[in-house]
C-alpha cells in the first residue's frame, strides 16, 4: 500500500501511549487504539530538489535559490503501531507512511542544513512509493530519500529509530501474487528456499500441488484416486459396503481392500499380533 495524503493531524488522544500499553492489558484486542511509540515535535524533514513533488509535506521553494540541493520543512512526527505520519501545519498537509513501504532505515550522520559547520544525527529513509500491485517487472521503483532531524539532538534520533524499527517489525512485508509460481501444467505450487525433490519439497511427504479450477489435488501416487461425496456411491452402497469392485473402481487398490474381515479370520490370524497359542501364557479367566 503507498502512502496517503492527509489534511489534518492526528489527535493524541486517538492513540495509546506506549508507556500506558506496557503497563496494563488490554480489555480488547481488536479495535484498540494504535500505539504511539514516538511523537516528535519540530522534525526537520530534508529531502533532495528533485523528489520534492513526491511528498506532499513539501512545498516548492519560496525563499532561497530554487536550485539548491535539497529542501527541508518542519514537520510533526507521529510513529505509531499503525504507521509513520508527517504532518506540515504550515501547509496543514501531511502523509500517512505504511511501514511495509519504508525499505531501509538508518540512523545518518551529516552536516546541519542550518550550519554546515555542524554535524547531526537523522533518520534516513528509502521510501518506495510504488504501489506494489500496480507495477510490473518492466517498471522502475520508485524510490524517495528522506532523512528526519529531531529537534532534540542526541537521544531524540536514538528514540525515533528504536521505534520505527519496533513497529516496523509489527508490519513484515506482505507476498505478492506475482511471487507465487506454477509449473508447466499451470498449476499452483508451494516452493520452499533451498528443497529438491518433489515438486521442489525435500523431506514433506503431502505437500504437492493445488489445482487451478479450485478441485482437489491430483491423487497421491497409489492411492487409486479421491473418494468425494460426489463419488462415495461408486465405492459404497447404502449400508456402507464396499461395492468398488464390481464396477472395476478398485482395481489399484491392494488386496482385500475395503473387505470388512470376520470374527473367525482374527481369531485364526490372532488380535493385536497374538494367536491362540499364546494362550497358556495368559491368566486364566475366571466367572
Amino acid at each position: 500500500m503507498p502512502p496517503t495524503t492527509i489534511h489534518s493531524a492526528p489527535a493524541l488522544d486517538s492513540f495509546t501511549t506506549l508507556a500506558d500499553h506496557q503497563s496494563q492489558t488490554p480489555t480488547s484486542f481488536y479495535g484498540a487504539k494504535p500505539v504511539l511509540h514516538y511523537h516528535g515535535i519540530g522534525v526537520r524533514a530534508l529531502i533532495s530538489q528533485d523528489q520534492v513533488s513526491k511528498l506532499p509535506i513539501f512545498t516548492s521553494s519560496r525563499e532561497g535559490s530554487p536550485e539548491a540541493a535539497s529542501k527541508i520543512e518542519i514537520v510533526d512526527a507521529f510513529v505509531s503501531s499503525e504507521n509513520l505520519t508527517l504532518f506540515n501545519k504550515t501547509t496543514s498537509t501531511g502523509v500517512s507512511i505504511p511501514y511495509p513501504a519504508i525499505s531501509l532505515h538508518a540512523i545518518q550522520r551529516l552536516a546541519d542544513p542550518a550550519n554546515s559547520t555542524n554535524e547531526v544525527q537523522g533518520l534516513y529513509m528509502q521510501l518506495e512509493l510504488s504501489d506494489p500491485y500496480g507495477v510490473t517487472d518492466e517498471d522502475e521503483p520508485e524510490i524517495v530519500e528522506l532523512t528526519l532531524i529531531p529537534a532534540t539532538a542526541g537521544e531524540g534520533v536514538k528514540e525515533l529509530f528504536e521505534a520505527v524499527s519496533n513497529c516496523s517489525n509489527l508490519h513484515p512485508d506482505p507476498t505478492y501474487e506475482d511471487e507465487e509460481m506454477e509449473d508447466a501444467d499451470g498449476h499452483s505450487r508451494i516452493v520452499f528456499e533451498g528443497s529438491v525433490g518433489y515438486e521442489g519439497i525435500s523431506g514433506l511427504p503431502g505437500v504437492q500441488r493445488g489445482a487451478t479450477d479450485g478441485g482437489l489435488p491430483p491423487p497421491f501416487p497409489g492411492s487409486g484416486g479421491w473418494i468425494t461425496a460426489e463419488n462415495v456411491s461408486d465405492f459404497f452402497d447404502a449400508n456402507g459396503n464396499w461395492i468398488a469392485d464390481e464396477g472395476g473402481n478398485g482395481e489399484n487398490l491392494g488386496e482385500g481392500a475395503g473387505r470388512v474381515r470376520t470374527r473367525e479370520e482374527l481369531e485364526g490370524d490372532g488380535l493385536n499380533g497374538h494367536s491362540e497359542y499364546d494362550d497358556e501364557a495368559k491368566r486364566s479367566r475366571t466367572d
